[in-house]
């Protein structure tokens, strides 16, 4: 199914004293680029984290935030320097010794110099965390995904509808190719032989040149050529696989096949059939740029 490049996705959930929320965006972006903000000390969940999403992301810029909270244990400890503390204690009790001044060195006091006590985060079993992590990712994973997939449908019809309408107007332009080269060929044919009058003249070659020359306006292998794009663009709309690169890269062919038809009409109708055509195209080619 085609997929969009934009989504949201949220989950939350309490799993072994753990509330953990995951929350996932995404926008355009060429290829995978993922960033994420954790929890000071669950750096360990970055790359975890990372290739769990890419299994499911191909392409789209992802933000991931994730919130960690114990319910249960206290994470954290205080832990004191003692080495540091007595190192402290004796520098005071030197100095007042030395400028004679009262000993009144507390340990309200004596815990307030730096790294005396610190708070340290306690020890986690990190493949718990991971595993109450990666639950809830695939929570909001599944609503991202969605998402996506809602939008990608979105876009596959309308881009559809736009292909049918562009095939209308090939047909039209197919209709009236022919009568376009006729046309041409008589005119051609006209002004060779005003311009060679008086001038005994080879049937045969004349006719001959005066269809050459139309033949240039002849579109017959560009909208065959266009059709074939158009096919393997509804091919493509219905893939499961990620397909934007690939459908961006046909939309230039059928840009370029179009131009060619333009540039080879002398005619006002196909003229502004053309036109018509290649504001639809770059409309398609707006929306694929969404497309995973």
């Amino acid at each position: 199914m085609i997929r969009s490049m934009t989504g949201y996705g949220r989950g939350q959930e309490v799993i072994d004293g753990l509330s953990v929320v995951v929350e996932l965006k995404s926008v355009n972006h060429r290829f995978y680029e993922y960033s994420s903000r954790l929890p000071r000390g669950y750096g360990f969940l970055d790359d975890k984290l990372k290739a769990h999403l890419q299994q499911q992301v191909s392409r789209g810029k992802v933000d991931v935030f994730v919130q960690i909270h114990s319910i249960e244990a206290a994470v954290s400890e205080v832990v004191v320097d003692n080495a540091l503390a007595e190192s402290y204690l004796t520098v005071l009790r030197e100095l007042a010794q030395r400028y004679d001044l009262r000993d009144d060195v507390s340990v309200t006091a004596l815990s307030r110099y730096p790294d005396v006590l610190t708070v340290q985060q306690a020890k986690v079993d990190e493949e718990a965390v991971w595993a109450a992590v990666r639950q809830v990712t695939d929570q909001a994973l599944a609503r991202f995904v969605a998402m996506r997939e809602l939008e990608g449908a979105r876009m596959r019809e309308d881009v559809l509808s736009r292909a049918a309408q562009i095939r209308r107007w090939v047909a039209e332009v197919e209709a009236r190719s022919p009568q376009t080269v006729r046309e041409h060929m008589e005119k051609v044919e006209t002004r060779m032989r005003e311009l060679l009058a008086g001038v005994p003249v080879d049937e045969a070659r004349l006719l001959n040149e005066a269809a050459v020359y139309a033949d240039k306006v002849a579109v017959a292998e560009e909208t065959v050529r266009l059709c074939s794009h158009l096919d393997q663009l509804e091919q493509l709309l219905g893939s499961d696989q990620a397909v934007g690169r690939k459908l961006d890269f046909l939309v230039q062919e059928i840009n370029r096949e179009t131009n060619t038809i333009g540039s080879k009409c002398s005619d006002l109708d196909l003229t502004r059939i053309v036109v018509d055509m290649k504001a639809e195209i770059e409309k398609i080619r707006e929306q694929i740029q969404n497309i995973e």
